[in-house]
């Protein structure tokens, strides 16, 4: 399965937990642009889970993967582009969707891509729009949230707080 991110420099000091036995695990990628601003998608109206809220890229890991695996995976999925490095691990969270599917652990990394970041290939059945956000923005990421579910706005305003200088 390694074959998803031959390319992806992953810098030191940047942990991926080992899902144990039994536990169900997604990642989350937070992209900027040239411009330090984030992407984020707005998931349809449609969908069982967050339906209409704006997300940062990611999904679940599957068997057999590890998270860089599925990280590069969803990336490639959802946008179109590849990862080029892993910068840093945002942060770890627990939550549980109002899908029936339990509790989740979610691992979230600030990654760097490569592809065309002014067209994103996105899946429109599970996508309606995206767009950049920068500091003036982030309020836009509570849009049709429940109160107290921050998750994206949080990790995204912190990736935009703690933006590691380009080498």
């Amino acid at each position: 399965m390694s074959d998803h991110h031959p390319h992806a420099a992953v810098d030191h000091g940047v942990e991926f937990p080992v899902p144990a036995e039994g536990e169900v695990w997604a990642v989350g990628a937070v992209v900027l642009n040239r411009d330090g601003r984030a992407f984020a998608q707005r998931r349809s109206p449609g969908r069982r889970l967050f339906p209409d809220c704006w997300d940062i890229v990611g999904g679940h890991v599957e068997a057999g993967e590890s998270l860089l695996d599925t990280l590069t995976r969803e990336v490639r999925e959802e946008t179109g582009w590849r990862v080029r490095r892993v910068r840093r691990l945002l942060g770890i969270t627990s939550w549980t969707g109002d899908d029936g599917g339990g509790t989740r652990r979610e691992a979230d990394y600030l990654v760097e891509v490569d592809g065309d970041l002014d067209h994103p290939a996105l899946e429109w059945n599970r996508h309606t729009a995206y767009d950049w956000f920068g500091p003036d923005d982030l309020h836009r990421l509570k849009e049709n949230r429940a109160p107290g579910e921050h998750l994206i706005h949080d990790l995204i305003a912190k990736a935009l707080r703690e933006r590691p200088a380009h080498p």
